[in-house]
């Protein structure tokens, strides 16, 4: 039997990330999935975040076609969520269907989510996270005066983890552990991340001019820091209890990820995503498989086109360590309105 190489462990990305790219997007088909590569997923409940268009309205879809009995669709707007669901319903009509309100720009919407969870769900098998934005233009969060990409992308997907984990865990049982898949990106790599060194290094995030302002670098960012954070979360949270992995879809056309482009950018994004994006069903599949293909061995991974992949190369470096213990302390300080301290040393 060969032994599995956690992310952290593996060699870094090359230097030039266009071997990569050609790779994952010509030379890889994701198989869709099946009964036969992941058996039924009958009497199984399954929470979707943003699983009213895209993405996370396929893998929703896919999971039911596996015999999913139970599907929570997590929506910012429930007449979407309704009308996603009454589609959803045609994939496997045996299936119940609830919609429940969560807004992940609102940490209070996130908490009463959790708790219906806890009081309404008998059973979670599997989480899937993968409400997340990249906006084009700079703009903060109202309630908590943040901005919008590192609200959405990193503290409230890290909060939303956070508080579910004890529900997870008591709502599964150590044969079985409970599975948590948190959608990532490759993007992550990718980003220059300029104000690592500031500090406070959080709130640097909330300025427009520093760093200067780049949607595409905010949304890589945006994913560098939750899968920094995550890594270093998983060392506290047994996998006999949550099996916690992040997971890379490929550049995949068809979803709303780009809403906020206009004009040129437009089209050229749609260009782009045209001759080189991966189907819809090709990129969830790639979450289906993270959640029903793999076990312990993925807990804090980075998966792409079904196999652990390494981490952002910024991970292994000096700066990288230094970042991440800042990221960590800042966060759990950001978010100690929800005694996140207490839930994470609840888990070990």
């Amino acid at each position: 039997m060969v032994a599995t190489i956690a992310s952290k462990d593996l060699p870094t990305f090359p230097k030039s990330f266009v071997k990569v790219f050609w790779n994952n997007q010509f030379k890889v088909i994701v198989p869709l999935p099946s009964e036969q590569r992941f058996g039924s997923l009958v009497g199984k409940v399954a929470v979707v975040t943003g699983a009213n268009q895209g993405l996370g309205f396929e893998v929703a879809r896919q999971l039911l076609t596996l015999g999913l009995s139970h599907l929570v669709v997590a929506v910012r707007s429930l007449d979407k969520g309704k009308a996603a669901a009454a589609k959803l319903a045609t994939a496997n009509s045996s299936a119940k269907i609830d919609v429940w309100a969560l807004d992940m720009e609102s940490y209070d919407s996130i908490q009463a989510f959790v708790r219906k969870c806890n009081i309404e769900l008998s059973s979670i098998e599997y989480t899937i996270l993968n409400a997340g934005i990249a906006p084009m233009n700079f703009k903060k969060v109202h309630s908590t005066g943040h901005e919008t990409a590192f609200q959405v992308n990193h503290l409230s997907t890290t909060l939303l983890t956070i508080l579910l984990l004890p529900v997870l865990k008591a709502k599964s049982t150590r044969q079985d552990p409970a599975r948590l898949t948190v959608i990532n990106s490759v993007m992550a790599h990718l980003c220059k991340f300029p104000n690592r060194a500031q500090r406070p290094l959080l709130t640097s995030f909330d300025d427009p001019q520093n760093p200067r302002w780049d949607p595409q670098e905010r949304y890589g960012v945006s994913k560098l820091l939750p899968q920094l954070f995550l890594v270093k979360l998983t060392e506290c949270v047994k996998s006999e209890d949550v099996i916690i992995n992040m997971v890379d879809p490929g550049l995949t056309k068809g979803t709303s990820l780009g809403r906020d482009s206009s004009g040129v950018v437009l089209l050229l994004s749609k260009l782009f995503f045209g001759i080189a994006g991966r189907t819809v069903d090709r990129g969830a599949a790639t979450y289906v498989d993270a959640l029903l293909g793999h076990g312990k061995e993925t807990h804090g991974c980075f998966l792409m086109n079904t196999k652990i992949a390494p981490l952002a190369t910024f991970y292994y470096t000096p700066d990288g360590k230094t970042a991440q213990e800042q990221i960590w302390v800042e966060t759990m300080k950001e978010l100690s309105f929800a005694h996140v301290e207490e839930i994470v040393a609840s888990m070990k």
